[in-house]
């Protein structure tokens, strides 16, 4: 994946929690960054200042990841400024409660525009800009192997589909020696979890949450050239919650 240039990675859904970790990460390890944020626009900017100061370099871009659209423009704003993508993390997602009786139409086309079809339109959308060799990394979720709570069960299934999405992608890419792969992480200290902290650690085998760097740990590992043979995997981290 070297080749004398400064690597590429955008990142959906990059402006807070696992994505903004994934961020600085990338950013910590040379590559040039961009991603995507759907509402926060004071958090991104925040997120590009921050790599800036630290000598890095960041774009952000403010795109719906439910709009094939925006999608689309997002990835073509980040080709024309670097010319170019090495690593693709899809991280956009959304999370809602109900039980399957009670979940609204609205609610569900919402998480499976966002969580599966998004996934998809933007692996898609960015495959052809990819270069040989380039990672495709997908942020799913415990949930896909094991929930054990009432009112999940379509952010479940959802995560679900993009552990199975992977599978198929991977060996469209793997002639380009593209490898794809999908990161589940169990409960993490994110704004989605506010509130629910100590009430998830007491149910970890570890007694705690993971912490936002945990996992953009992990992610950078896979974008790593040391994962090159790793494809069509997903890989859960999640302090044993689905032990």
């Amino acid at each position: 994946m070297s080749d004398g240039f400064k690597r590429v990675a955008l990142v959906f859904g990059g402006s807070r929690g696992i994505g903004a970790a994934t961020v600085s990460r990338f950013a910590k390890d040379g590559y040039k960054v961009a991603f995507t944020y759907a509402s926060r626009e004071d958090k991104a900017n925040e997120l590009v200042s921050a790599v800036e100061a630290a000598g890095g370099e960041a774009v952000a871009i403010k795109a719906d990841s439910s709009d094939a659209r925006q999608i689309s423009h997002a990835v073509e704003q980040v080709t024309l400024k670097f010319g170019r993508i090495d690593v693709l993390v899809v991280n956009a997602g959304i999370f809602t409660m109900g039980t399957f009786d009670a979940v609204p139409l609205e609610q569900l086309d919402q998480m499976l525009d966002i969580n599966v079809r998004g996934v998809f339109l933007a692996i898609q959308a960015a495959a052809a800009h990819l270069v040989d060799g380039g990672r495709v990394i997908t942020v799913g979720s415990n949930v896909a192997i094991r929930t054990g709570m009432a009112g999940t069960s379509v952010y479940q299934f959802t995560k679900a589909a993009v552990a199975a999405m992977v599978k198929g992608i991977a060996l469209d890419l793997a002639p380009r020696s593209i490898t794809v792969n999908n990161v589940q992480p169990g409960p993490t200290d994110t704004d989605i979890n506010a509130g629910a902290i100590d009430f998830l650690a007491g149910k970890s085998p570890l007694n705690r949450v993971a912490k936002p760097s945990e996992i953009a740990g992990l992610i950078a590992y896979i974008a790593s050239a040391e994962a090159g043979y790793m494809t069509g995997s997903s890989v859960t981290i999640d302090g044993g919650f689905t032990l």
